[in-house]
């Protein structure tokens, strides 16, 4: 496994661990809404945020595609563009998130998760490796990956703009494949 895939992967377990059962209050590194008299938010979160998670299946999935995806990406990259790409997708998800939720009136809650950098992998993973079988959880359907990533692109879509599964990031996971699609730009005309 390439060395930043492997540093994420540690990292987030790690972080995941101090929180869960090393009693560390990490509230100040989740992402919140900016602006208020009472507001959490500090710039430093626009990238802690991706290291926390709420659940043990949270990061479980989490780290499940950075591990299916991420090595991959790593090695079509390199090194230092991986991790500046993942770093993108991850701020580009927080943005979208903050800037969505505000102009939605969403409630003050603080947001938590790789899912930002990890759809932004999903996306690079359908743009450059666009006919190779990705096989989905439930129900165990093979897809080409370029399908594999359009669909959850849409339900994504589909899900933030109905407000279905509450508790969700949904536009965050889209402002991570927007992020990854300007990197992909960026890496094409350098």
């Amino acid at each position: 496994m390439p060395p930043v895939t492997q540093a994420l992967l540690g990292v987030n377990i790690l972080v995941y661990l101090a929180g869960e059962y090393g009693g560390m209050g990490l509230g100040q590194f989740a992402l919140w809404p900016p602006g208020g008299m009472d507001s959490n938010f500090a710039p430093w979160q626009l990238i802690s945020y991706a290291f926390l998670h709420g659940s043990f299946s949270h990061i479980f999935f989490n780290m499940l595609a950075l591990y299916m995806f991420g090595g991959e990406i790593e090695r079509l990259f390199g090194s230092r563009f991986f991790l500046w790409f993942y770093l993108a997708c991850v701020i580009s998800a927080a943005i979208t998130h903050l800037v969505i939720t505000a102009a939605m009136g969403s409630p003050a809650v603080p947001m938590v998760g790789a899912s930002g950098g990890i759809y932004g992998l999903l996306l690079a993973f359908g743009i450059y490796f666009p006919h190779r079988r990705v096989l989905l959880l439930f129900p165990p359907i093979p897809l080409p990956a370029r399908v594999f990533v359009a669909a959850f692109a849409v339900l994504e879509l589909f899900l933030g703009v109905t407000g279905t599964a509450a508790g969700v990031a949904h536009f965050a996971h889209l402002g991570g494949m927007l992020g990854g699609w300007l990197m992909i730009l960026y890496r094409r005309r350098a």
